[in-house]
């Protein structure tokens, strides 16, 4: 009898650590791809400018680069969403699964530069096509007012990999050079894509008949309160998109610091955005989703220019902590683009708010690329200047009653 109160106690802790955490099963198999190929991917991701740069690419070209893992993340958000809602959650997984492990291959084999531009456009189907589909199954399993703890869920386990593999990946490359240390990265990821090609099968979600219309009525379905959400994010992410490949050339190559320590400065992001998330996605779920996404908004503005004023390894220190603040409202974002989407076409509404957006910023890095030239701290400041702006026009336009 004691055994079966100690076997109830237990089971009600496990529920209530399951309702907290919105641990829907769905939600807790599509989170967990997001981590098993998140934490192949970051064995070598944040690598790739010193990749490409090792295979004679010149700065511009890095920054070319970064366009265009924008543009494929815009182009490829629209048919994702369509893929998902059309052929089920489950079939899209494993389509864009095969495409980005095709692309880990063109990386592990390609001996010069341009043939990382190929292999950007296969990995990428799965950054940018499986998105949608993440979003949907969140909508789908969970209620309005719990969303943005399912999406925290997904956001720490898209982040965890991000802690650890940096560092891993930063080790490797200090031990193997950076050829054979990306080599070495990518291995372990194919390994990691069956694994989750294993996970993916067991998903199982029932989505209603997709709604027969185009793209114009997607756009028309829209709350206005969502446009306005998607004016001011396009402005943040131009702000993060003008320094995002260009950080580790300033770390490793302006202020000095070694590869490795870049790992540890990615770890030490990574860190302080899991710290904030439960308790910024609880909250936001209790009192609106505004406050927070402003908190983002306004780190992002601050990260790179924290960055050029860094003189020491401590304040870089807290420059990386600055830039892992800008996940605090990412899970109050996220809820709000679902909870405004209709069920019939969610997947293919999140695609077109992400196609939007990114397209919109695509020549944020190569204008970065091209402001470096100048003096490497102008696009840094550029960036800054640019995120402020976005963080007014969110505050200003988007009202609270529309992000609660």
């Amino acid at each position: 009898m004691r055994q079966a109160a100690i076997t109830s106690q237990s089971g009600s802790w496990r529920e209530k650590l399951v309702d907290y955490l919105s641990l829907e099963r769905n939600v807790a198999i599509a989170s967990a791809t997001v981590f098993l190929l998140g934490f192949g991917e970051e064995l070598w991701k944040k690598f790739l400018p010193k990749y490409l740069e090792a295979l004679g690419a010149s700065t511009p070209i890095i920054g070319l680069f970064g366009t265009a893992e924008d543009f494929f993340d815009a182009v490829y958000q629209y048919p994702g969403g369509w893929i998902a809602d059309h052929l089920g959650r489950r079939r899209a997984f494993l389509i864009f699964i095969a495409l980005a492990s095709a692309g880990y291959l063109v990386y592990l084999f390609s001996r010069s530069w341009p043939l990382l531009f190929l292999a950007l456009a296969l990995v990428m189907a799965w950054q940018s096509m499986a998105s949608p589909a993440v979003f949907a199954v969140i909508g789908d399993s969970l209620p309005r007012e719990r969303r943005a703890m399912g999406f925290t869920l997904q956001s720490i386990l898209k982040r965890i990999p991000s802690v650890i593999a940096p560092v891993i990946g930063g080790a490797l490359i200090a031990a193997l050079g950076i050829t054979r240390g990306i080599h070495t990265g990518l291995l372990i990821t194919l390994v990691l894509a069956v694994v989750t090609v294993l996970l993916v099968l067991k998903l199982n979600v029932t989505i209603s008949r997709p709604e027969a219309t185009n793209m114009r009525g997607i756009w028309r379905s829209f709350h206005s309160a969502l446009k306005r959400l998607l004016i001011s994010d396009i402005i943040i992410r131009t702000c993060e998109g003008m320094t995002g490949v260009l950080t580790i050339l300033y770390v490793t190559n302006v202020a000095g610091f070694s590869v490795a320590r870049y790992g540890t400065l990615i770890a030490i992001q990574m860190v302080t955005s899991i710290l904030v998330y439960i308790p910024a996605g609880k909250i936001a779920d209790r009192i609106g989703r505004k406050p927070f996404v402003i908190a983002t908004f306004l780190s992002f503005a601050l990260f790179p220019v924290a960055i050029i004023l860094a003189s020491n390894f401590a304040l870089i220190v807290l420059a990386f902590v600055i830039g892992g603040l800008r996940e605090i409202g990412e899970p109050a974002r996220k809820a709000m683009i679902v909870d405004f989407a209709k069920e019939s076409v969610r997947a293919r509404s999140v695609g077109l708010y992400y196609l939007v957006r990114s397209l919109s910023i695509t020549p944020a890095a190569v204008i970065g690329g091209l402001l470096w030239k100048i003096k490497p701290e102008v696009p840094f400041i550029t960036a800054g200047i640019i995120g402020v702006i976005g963080t007014v026009v969110f505050a200003v336009t988007v009202e609270e009653r529309y992000a609660s």
